[in-house]
């Protein structure tokens, strides 16, 4: 056995026992999570490590779905100085988000030609609210916690996985309050 199956073994073992002793995991960033990607496979959070990221969740028939817009353009913006976003379409609010993953994944490219990465359906709030949902909520600062209230809300994160700001719905993505926030989140 090498040491990295004997550790793998050793984190599942671990896993085991505190689950048998009802002991709950917490993240202590969103590196600790892992959920599918719009195609369903695999894609750990910490793929982006050393990374800014903006996470959004999105929706395809929201008011505030032309904002898919200017979030393309400030990933094109910034990408190349370590910046990502990753969108999170939820059907949470008015079912606005109806469709399966692969009809949101072409409209999204059709629309509005994305190109940053996301993720399959999650649910943002409610008794299935994803593990990150509950994390980003519940877990997370003051300021920043609380209940996601509508679609396109936004949670910064910095290069260590550490949320750092959160902004609501109507705060376009391109607006001075957040392109000065990545920028400065950037410059660390």
């Amino acid at each position: 056995m090498t040491a990295r199956t004997g550790n793998a073994r050793n984190y599942l073992l671990l896993g085991l026992v505190l689950l048998m002793a009802g002991t709950t995991f917490a993240a202590s960033n969103i590196y600790d999570f892992t959920l599918p990607n719009i195609d369903g496979k695999s894609m750990p959070l910490a793929d982006f490590k050393g990374k800014v990221v903006l996470m959004v969740n999105v929706a395809s028939q929201c008011g505030y779905t032309p904002q898919y817009t200017a979030l393309e353009a400030i990933y094109e913006k910034y990408k190349a100085q370590g910046f990502v976003i990753v969108g999170f379409p939820a059907n949470n609010f008015g079912a606005q988000e109806p469709g399966t993953n692969e009809e949101i994944k072409t409209f999204c490219s059709r629309k509005y030609s994305v190109t940053f990465p996301m993720y399959s359906k999650v649910s943002v709030k409610g008794d299935d609210q994803t593990p990150l949902y509950q994390y980003l909520t519940k877990d997370t600062p003051a300021g920043i916690n609380g209940d996601i209230k509508w679609n396109f809300t936004k949670f910064l994160v910095d290069r260590n996985g550490k949320v750092v700001q959160r902004f609501e719905s109507k705060v376009t993505p391109d607006s001075p309050e957040v392109t000065s926030a990545i920028e400065k989140q950037l410059k660390q």
